[in-house]
């Protein structure tokens, strides 16, 4: 029996996600959470076999909560499903510890081939995404992002979201000196010239939505 940690926010989300996966003779869901810190406290409780976690978290991402887990288990199983399919959001994901990669617009089938890929210790990653990361690699240049570990990454996504030095110390349990360190290092390696021009990168690299587009 595969054992499974669901991490999403909606719980109507995760009743439908629970439905699928508990049709399927070998898995059975353990534990779920709706945030990042809930995700991190379930995963030590129950120590499941896969964790199936969406990156559009309150507060903190799944990828900081990737992070977190694989900080405490190097070992730790974890598959990404998300609506998010760019490129940046998936490497930085891998890059955090995540073992796939997998959209919601994908269907069931293949959500189910990837769990069972990680479940056997593979990688999985949907065809869409692949895609996406074929295109950035074989477009020019590097991703603004390549130039940022998970920490900044994530740093970076809650600036760009309008979150104070205060909040993101509190979601990230830092201290807001550590903060605004990582704030200027930020800013050197991406090469921004002030806040603004900071959000507008973040913008440009998908990592925030452009709220003047909608």
């Amino acid at each position: 029996m595969t054992t499974i940690l669901l991490v999403d926010d909606h719980p109507i989300v995760r009743e439908g996600y629970r439905r699928l996966l508990e049709r399927q003779p070998d898995y059975r869901i353990v534990a779920e959470a709706a945030n990042a810190t809930e995700a991190y406290q379930a995963y030590r409780k129950v120590s499941p076999d896969i964790v199936i976690m969406d990156l559009s978290l309150p507060g903190a991402s799944g990828v900081e909560a990737v992070r977190h887990i694989r900080q405490w288990d190097k070992s730790a199983r974890i598959l990404i499903f998300t609506m998010h399919s760019g490129a940046a959001f998936a490497l930085k994901a891998f890059e955090a510890g995540a073992s796939g990669y997998v959209t919601k617009s994908s269907d069931a089938a293949e959500l189910l081939r990837a769990v069972a890929i990680v479940a056997r210790g593979g990688r999985a990653l949907s065809d869409d995404v692949a895609r996406e990361i074929a295109a950035e690699r074989l477009g020019e240049g590097r991703a603004l992002v390549d130039e940022l570990g998970p920490r900044e990454t994530e740093i970076l996504r809650l600036v760009a979201s309008g979150r104070t030095t205060e909040d993101i110390a509190s979601i990230l349990n830092l201290s807001p000196k550590t903060v605004q360190n990582y704030h200027y290092q930020i800013k050197s390696k991406i090469g921004a010239r002030t806040d603004a021009h900071l959000v507008w990168l973040a913008i440009g690299a998908g990592l925030v939505g452009d709220a003047s587009a909608t």
